[in-house]
């Protein structure tokens, strides 16, 4: 029997050591599936020269040229991290270091969520953020080109699911910083809601993401939650993608990056992505539910509401990924034959974390369940 004050519990698995429960409610960890490594590191020396030929050339000069219109004196460097849709440059403003990042694919879609980081950035200018961020130095939101200050700093974790859990202080630092943030409450019309609830829940339930009792168990608690706080009472400003691959470490202080997502979420939302990112981490894990349980039974709804959205959303890509993989092997190259840093096959890494997610999943469900019994 499941107790509603209980966020999740998990099935003993015997490989594992025993984790410490302690007193409070918490979800227990399940085994991290492992990602490739970037070669990409924020920290790392300006050195090396961008490649302009070939096709893929052709796409940087006309990234570079964009920047360009917007920031003359920057001087591209390297090419830091690059995909299908958007490309991240490092160089020089005179003596300050930047970063500027360009779209490369401009669907409606990826140019209006463009926009919207553009659009945060420029409201940081005016109402700066309990937290660090970058800079803004140039901005064009009609060509999609974005140039901000590079901040010192590691970054807290390579990849978005870590294969190993983080320092206990790392954990500790981000925490602060995200907590920092979601008790800020800047003007409302500044920002949007980047989620409409009730159609992303319709969404996963058509596309077979939810099953008919999950959509019903969903929207009783997304049903309560509106009834007790009203739509003021239950938001909370969010980063809304706050995993620890989007957070620098440095000694003045965490720095936050990549605000494509943030704005108005119901609470806890930041706090469902950090947890669902740190599979190896129990500790932090029953950490983050604490903190998403503390101001009672509507932020304990809040956090499971977004918790099994934020899963969904995380099974689905990585589903995709796994798809694209065995697809891009071949007939001859079974499951994804390229070896990462762990030994494994990038397809064996994408499957495993696939089963973890699956699991998180359920106990996520099975603590849904739980709390609507309560209300």
């Amino acid at each position: 029997m499941h107790t509603a004050s209980s966020s999740v519990s998990a099935p003993h698995r015997p490989q594992r050591s025993p984790v410490p429960v302690g007193t409070g409610p918490y979800l227990d960890p399940t085994h991290a599936g492992r990602q490739r490594r970037p070669t990409g590191v924020a920290g790392q020396p300006l050195s090396g020269r961008i490649d302009l030929s070939g096709p893929q050339g052709a796409q940087l000069r006309m990234a570079v040229a964009s920047v360009h219109r917007i920031c003359p004196e920057f001087n591209p460097v390297q090419v830091l991290r690059r995909s299908g849709r958007s490309v991240l440059l490092v160089g020089t403003t005179g003596r300050t270091t930047a970063f500027a990042k360009c779209l490369l694919d401009h669907s409606p879609v990826w140019s209006e969520r463009f926009r919207h980081e553009i659009a945060v950035y420029r409201a940081f200018v005016r109402h700066r953020p309990p937290v660090r961020v970058p800079r803004l130095i140039a901005a064009d939101p009609d060509n999609c080109a974005l140039v901000m200050e590079r901040m010192p700093g590691r970054v807290a974790a390579l990849t978005r699911h870590p294969s190993e859990a983080p320092p206990r202080a790392d954990v500790r630092t981000v925490l602060g910083a995200v907590t920092r943030l979601n008790s800020w409450r800047p003007p409302s019309e500044m920002f949007d809601r980047p989620i409409d609830y009730a159609s992303r829940l319709s969404r996963f339930h058509e596309l077979g993401l939810f099953t008919d009792r999950d959509l019903g168990d969903l929207r009783k608690l997304l049903h309560g939650l509106a009834y007790s706080g009203g739509r003021q009472g239950m938001t909370q400003f969010c980063h809304g993608d706050a995993v620890l691959s989007n957070i620098l470490l440095a000694p003045p202080g965490p720095v936050l990056v990549d605000w494509e997502h943030a704005g108005w979420y119901l609470p806890g939302y930041d706090l469902a992505t950090l947890w669902s990112a740190l599979g190896d981490a129990p500790v932090a894990r029953r950490q983050i539910s604490q903190l998403a349980q503390q101001a009672g039974p509507d932020a304990r709804d809040a956090f499971l509401v977004n918790l099994m959205l934020v899963l969904t959303r995380e099974i689905r890509t990585y589903e995709t990924a796994v798809q694209r993989t065995i697809r891009d092997a071949g007939p001859a190259g079974g499951v994804g034959t390229a070896t990462t840093q762990s030994g494994l096959s990038t397809g064996e890494e994408q499957r495993l974390l696939l089963r973890r997610l699956h699991d998180d999943c359920a106990m996520a469900r099975r603590a849904v369940r739980a709390a609507v019994g309560t209300r």
